[in-house]
């Protein structure tokens, strides 16, 4: 049995640095698969959308790589890897198959013109059907093409056995699963094989997340269950804790690489790799094994970390949350958790009216316009008396001015109650609805109950309650302010992020979504802001008083 093994580490690891990895790292490391035997490299994403930046192996089109100089010995191995949604139209009226054609002519030649020779496809289990198509394009084109189905810890051997035989219907050479949670042991491993076995007939591939420390232990577990086709990256750089190492897995495959010399790799890693491992943190720690045990997707746990808020019981407390959800995709500010965070149907036992009808509402954003503006903003506050509102902890206007604070957000909630009880405003949060564990962190605090349900693409308020369509705690408050009646809401500190941050493209859309409903108020941003919305100055606002 020949095993074939990849190396991803362009690919897999880019989620860190925006796949904007330097030449000299580059010419290395090529040098050191090459000095390793590896059977392909792949290069990196060959990615349709084009938001925000990021770097050439995001694209991997033909001209990049063969700008980055390639070398004779892997001329015939590299790969690219596509993510099957991409070939999915978000218009469910356009028929799928022409749709994919266009995408697949923009993004491929005929292998005879390209330098890539290896295309795997990155789906999930329900695009996998509609997926398939695009394996046969791409074999008719000449390339060799594999499927990389994800998140396979949480299908049952019954549907794994019925997407193998999906699949062994088409000309596929490498069927691959992901262990996407990194929640899989060698016995489940073993068992996720056999069930594949009992539908496909063709080479099979393992993608090892380290969550458990199980990468490695996993993959030769696979191996030995007949698993022909390997992944791994260099340090295992790739999303949180990150993937099986190819430094070690190229050891422990000696006998299937009698000609791999480590040398080149192991001085690329103390050179290179070692460096960016301290600067960004992959790998494994408590903290990714127990997303992994209850099949929390790492990528929360790694945004806890990168930032500086979350202290260790905070994460805990998070983690301790998701497990209950089972939060197996995630999305920064669209936790998909969310919807299932808070208990039952959409309740609270407070009427915003009772303060603030007919009065400006004025919401404390985070940005930095409050601490530049902060006199100015304090001396219209003295004078005018605005119903003010901070979101979450902001901190920085004199605290006898502020009247409420606000938080809805399921993971800032989690992270801020020790600050909560802290601060002497009261806290406008969906109180009944929390969960139990939740609730205990803010014994003692005066809470004001307003309900939150959250439904994409809907705003609508009510007295008790409202529905969102994300559970940003800026909707929240906005929605606080309409059910209360307020006269205007003016902003200060929403600053805005870069243009092409996803953040500021949502927030820009919520603002939207907001001001074409029937009980909008009008927005005003009194500080400097790159939202789409109304702007004035506070400080034409105190001359005229």
């Amino acid at each position: 049995m020949t095993v074939k093994l990849i190396d991803c580490t362009l690919r897999d690891g880019g989620y860190y640095n925006d796949w904007d990895f330097r030449q000299e790292l580059v010419s290395k490391y090529l040098q050191a698969m090459v000095a390793v035997d590896v059977d392909f490299v792949e290069i990196g994403f060959r990615l349709v959308e084009n938001e925000g930046f990021k770097g050439g192996y995001a694209f991997s089109t033909d001209d990049f790589i063969q700008s980055i100089g390639i070398p004779v010995a892997l001329r015939d191995k590299i790969g690219v890897m596509v993510n099957g949604a991409d070939f999915l139209p978000k218009d469910i009226s356009q028929e799928t198959l022409g749709f994919q054609l266009k995408v697949l002519n923009k993004l491929f030649k005929d292998k005879v013109d390209s330098p890539v020779t290896l295309v795997r496809i990155a789906c999930h289990v329900h695009e996998f059907a509609e997926c398939l198509s695009v394996a046969t394009w791409l074999k008719d084109k000449g390339y060799l093409v594999g499927f990389n189905l994800m998140q396979i810890s949480n299908c049952t051997e019954a549907e794994i056995k019925q997407l193998a035989e999906q699949a062994n219907q088409y000309s596929i050479d490498v069927l691959y699963f992901a262990d996407s949670m990194g929640s899989l042991d060698a016995e489940q491993t073993k068992q996720v094989i056999r069930a594949f076995k009992q539908g496909w007939s063709g080479e099979l591939g393992i993608h090892a997340h380290d969550n458990m420390g199980q990468a490695i232990t996993n993959t030769l577990q696979a191996v030995k269950e007949g698993v022909t086709w390997v992944d791994s990256t260099v340090t295992g750089m790739g999303r949180g804790p990150g993937n099986a190492q190819t430094e070690y897995l190229i050891l422990a495959l000696a006998e299937h690489k009698p000609k791999s010399n480590p040398t080149q790799l192991f001085e690329l890693i103390r050179k290179h790799f070692k460096p960016l491992q301290t600067q960004y943190g992959w790998g494994t720690n408590p903290y990714y094994y127990l997303a992994g045990k209850f099949s929390i997707h790492p990528t929360f746990v790694q945004e806890m970390m990168a930032d500086n808020r979350f202290i260790d019981e905070d994460i805990i407390a998070v983690i301790d949350q998701l497990k209950i959800e089972g939060s197996n995709k995630f999305n920064l500010n669209r936790l998909d958790a969310a919807r299932h965070f808070y208990v039952g149907e959409p309740r609270g036992s407070w009427n915003p009216i009772d303060l603030i009808k007919g009065r400006d509402v004025l919401i404390l954003g985070a940005g930095e316009g409050v601490a530049t503006h902060q006199k100015a903003i304090e001396a219209y506050m003295k004078h005018n008396k605005p119903f003010v509102m901070a979101l979450n902890t902001q901190s920085i206007i004199a605290k006898e001015l502020i009247n409420v604070r606000v938080a809805c957000h399921p993971v800032r909630l989690l992270a801020d109650c020790h600050q909560y009880l802290e601060l002497v405003q009261p806290l406008i949060t969906p109180a009944s609805m929390l969960p139990v564990n939740v609730k205990k962190m803010l014994a003692g605090k005066e809470l004001l109950d307003y309900g939150i349900e959250i439904k994409e693409g809907i705003f609508d308020f009510h007295e008790h309650f409202c529905t969102l369509p994300t559970s940003l705690v800026v909707g929240y408050a906005l929605a606080i302010a309409s059910c209360g009646r307020a006269n205007r809401i003016l902003l200060a500190g929403f600053d805005g992020y870069g243009e092409d941050d996803a953040r500021h493209k949502e927030m820009d859309v919520l603002f939207k979504d907001y001001l074409h409903t029937l009980t909008a108020r009008p927005i005003i941003s009194i500080t400097p802001t790159r939202y789409k919305i109304t702007t004035q100055s506070i400080y034409a606002m105190l001359s005229s008083l």
